[in-house]
C-alpha cells in the first residue's frame, strides 16, 4: 500500500458573512449581542471532510460551484488553515491555482521565474537549470526581459503554467486552468499535463470537466453541500454526480485521448 502523501481528517472550514451592521449606534449599544451574531454568522464551505491521497495518484474532485472544492485545494496548499481536524501534506506543492498571482510586476519573467522557484522551495542553481525550458515552454520571446506589468493577462497565465509545470513538481494542484492561451498553446499544456500522469507525478484536479476525471483521475470525489457524497472509481462518481443533477451522460462515448 503507498503511503499517503494528503491527509483530511474531520476537516472543517467556514467564513465570515461580515453583514452589513443596523447602525453604529445600536452596535454599541447592544455590543456583546452584536460581536455574538458577527461571530456567529458565517458561510460554511467544509463540513467533516475526510480523504486520503496516496503518493503517485491522480486524484480528481468534482461538484457543483460552491460545493468547496476551491476550498479544499487551498487546504492543501496552506494558503488557508482549517477550522477544526487536521491536514496533513507531505511533499512540495506546486499550485496551478490563479496563474502569476505571485509575480512582482515590476520584475522582468526572468526574474519572477527566479523568484517563483525559490518561494516553491527550489534552489536559484536548480531554477537555472530549467530556465531556458520554462522560456521556450512559455513562449514569451522578448517579453522575457520586460517587466510583467507590461504583460497580458494571457501572458501572465503562459509565464505562471510554464514556471509551476517545469519546477520538478512532486504533489501538483490543478483548479480549472487548462484553457490558457490559444488552442495550440492549450494543447500543449493538456500534453504536458498527460506526462505528469505517465510520470508519477501525484495530482489533484478540479474541474467541471468530467472528461477530464475519467481520463487522468485514478480515483474520484464528488463534494455535495460541503461534504463528501462520494470517493470511488472515476466512472462511478461521475455517474453518480451527473444522475444526482439530472444530466444524461453517456461515458462509453467520452473521447479517451481528450481532456
Amino acid at each position: 500500500m503507498r503511503d499517503p502523501v494528503i491527509s483530511f481528517h474531520n476537516v472543517s472550514k467556514s467564513y465570515p458573512l461580515y453583514r452589513r451592521l443596523r447602525g453604529v449606534k445600536n452596535f454599541f449599544f447592544n455590543f456583546a449581542t452584536s460581536l455574538k451574531t458577527m461571530k456567529d454568522d458565517r458561510y460554511e464551505a467544509l463540513r467533516d471532510i475526510n480523504f486520503e491521497v496516496y503518493e503517485g495518484e491522480k486524484f480528481g474532485i468534482i461538484g457543483r460551484n460552491g460545493a468547496g472544492k476551491s476550498t479544499t485545494l487551498g487546504l492543501i496548499a496552506g494558503v488557508l488553515k482549517p477550522d477544526r481536524g487536521t491536514v496533513i501534506v507531505r511533499g512540495r506543492i506546486s499550485p496551478l491555482l490563479a496563474l502569476g498571482a505571485g509575480f512582482h510586476p515590476e520584475l522582468t519573467g526572468r526574474e519572477n521565474i527566479v523568484l517563483n522557484g525559490v518561494l516553491m522551495g527550489l534552489t536559484r542553481k536548480e531554477v537555472a537549470r530549467k530556465m531556458e525550458e520554462i522560456i521556450d515552454f512559455s513562449e514569451l520571446g522578448e517579453f522575457v526581459d520586460r517587466p510583467i506589468r507590461v504583460y497580458s493577462s494571457g501572458m501572465l497565465a503562459r509565464l505562471g503554467f510554464s514556471v509551476v509545470a517545469h519546477l520538478d513538481p512532486e504533489i501538483l494542484l490543478i483548479d480549472e486552468v487548462l484553457g490558457v492561451g490559444d488552442i495550440r498553446f492549450q494543447q500543449k499544456c493538456l500534453n504536458k499535463m498527460m506526462s505528469f500522469k505517465e510520470s508519477g507525478v501525484t495530482m489533484v484536479l478540479v474541474t467541471h470537466s468530467v472528461a477530464s476525471v475519467v481520463n487522468i483521475c485514478d480515483r474520484a470525489m464528488w463534494i455535495e453541500d460541503h461534504v463528501v457524497r462520494m470517493i470511488g472509481d472515476p466512472i462511478e462518481v461521475v455517474e453518480g454526480y451527473c444522475e444526482a443533477a439530472g444530466v444524461p451522460i453517456n461515458l462509453s462515448a467520452v473521447n479517451k485521448s481528450a481532456l
